[in-house]
């Protein structure tokens, strides 16, 4: 299902709706997989954002399919016009290493400026209309690039804020949760995790800056991480 199509889902009346955050890298394929296991009938939701690896919502919608999510949308919206990112701004470069221990300490020119803060006002507002109370996130405050959005404070404030902007939980009393099981796990835990709920990570993509086709750099933050986990488990990609 895209964005295209506005028609609220009927929630299951025997298990709990979600709303999960899919972007169709290897945290969010985790946390979707959590959030099945957990038996929360998922509502998948994807953003197109003016990412330069626009590649990821091929396996997205991949994922979304062998998972069985009850629906999957892919939202349009352009943070590009804005620019400040090497994610949306061509001509910025992405930075590249040759190891994980070059990987730097400092907020990176790949964070993208209010994209968390856009993707869960997003995913609240659809959460809301399903009748959901729980939306999943794959955000991380170990082995991740030293984002401001996927740190522990940043979701608690979050979490409360919502719970002062929507009717469900002001008037209907139906508070939201924001669910982070992968908040404080390393890549190699978090793999590990993906993999005895059975996820294929074949099926996903990391990388911030794919060449054709979607093939992995392996040299930027993210490949590097992922392939840090991998070898912790025992596992070459």
């Amino acid at each position: 299902m895209s964005g295209g199509d506005l028609t609220p889902p009927v929630p299951d009346s025997e298990s709990p709706p979600a709303v999960v955050l899919l972007s169709g890298g290897l945290d969010s394929a985790t946390c979707l997989a959590i959030a099945i296991a957990e038996g929360f009938t998922v509502h998948a939701i994807s953003f197109r954002y003016g990412q330069r690896h626009q590649y990821e919502l091929e396996r997205a919608v991949t994922l979304a399919e062998t998972f069985g999510v009850a629906s999957h949308r892919i939202v349009d919206i352009d943070l590009a016009q804005f620019g400040g990112s090497a994610l949306t701004d061509p001509r910025l470069d992405v930075p590249k290493a040759d190891s994980v221990d070059q990987i730097g300490h400092d907020i990176p020119i790949t964070y993208v400026p209010a994209r968390n803060t856009v993707f869960l006002s997003l995913a609240l507002a659809f959460a809301e209309v399903i009748g959901g109370r729980d939306i999943f996130i794959g955000v991380n405050a170990l082995d991740y690039s030293g984002y401001p959005d996927c740190r522990s404070d940043y979701i608690a404030t979050y979490e409360a804020m919502a719970n002062l902007a929507t009717k469900a939980a002001v008037d209907g009393g139906r508070r939201l949760k924001i669910h982070t099981p992968l908040l404080t796990l390393t890549k190699a835990e978090i793999i590990a995790r993906g993999l005895a709920l059975g996820v294929d990570y074949s099926q996903t993509l990391s990388c911030y800056d794919p060449g054709p086709g979607g093939t992995a750099c392996r040299r930027c933050d993210a490949c590097l991480l992922r392939q840090k986990g991998f070898l912790l488990n025992g596992i070459t990609e």
